[in-house]
């Protein structure tokens, strides 16, 4: 399904559109998103590579998006680590399945509606949805 690595991203991001006017550090994000601060610093510099999020070095410095939480759908985070695999033809190269069997199609199809969820909703909406539990937050 969707990598752990991925997941965490979208924490990062999110956690990164919770306070858009200032840089976090990745000591706090650590923290707020319980990611492993040694493998959140590695998905922060890849989604630095891939142009989601920016790097300010200093002492008032750490990460912040590169544009807007409305402007980055979760598909843009997840697809920078590898896009969900959709199944084309039979994984196990059965040569009488000329299309998809049964269990096969409805796996696909299930990526397809993951996918198609996570092209649809932006971190904004995430972030701003109203309700009961705030993302990455402990409820009160």
């Amino acid at each position: 399904m969707l990598q752990k690595t991925a997941e965490y991203a979208l924490r990062a991001v999110v956690c990164l559109a919770q306070n858009p006017e200032s840089a976090q550090s990745a000591d706090s994000m650590a923290e707020v998103t319980q990611i492993p601060r040694r493998y959140l610093h590695r998905v922060l510099q890849h989604l630095v590579r891939e142009g989601l999020v920016r790097s300010q070095p200093g002492p008032n410095g750490g990460y912040s998006l590169v544009k807007p939480a409305e402007k980055i759908r979760l598909i843009d985070v997840v697809d920078s680590f590898g896009s969900i695999e959709r199944i084309r033809k039979c994984p196990l190269g059965l040569k009488s399945h000329k299309g998809l069997c049964a269990l096969h199609r409805e796996l696909d199809e299930a990526y397809a509606a993951i996918e198609a969820a996570f092209s649809r909703v932006t971190v904004a909406q995430i972030v701003n949805e109203p309700g009961r539990y705030v993302p990455l937050c402990e409820s009160r």
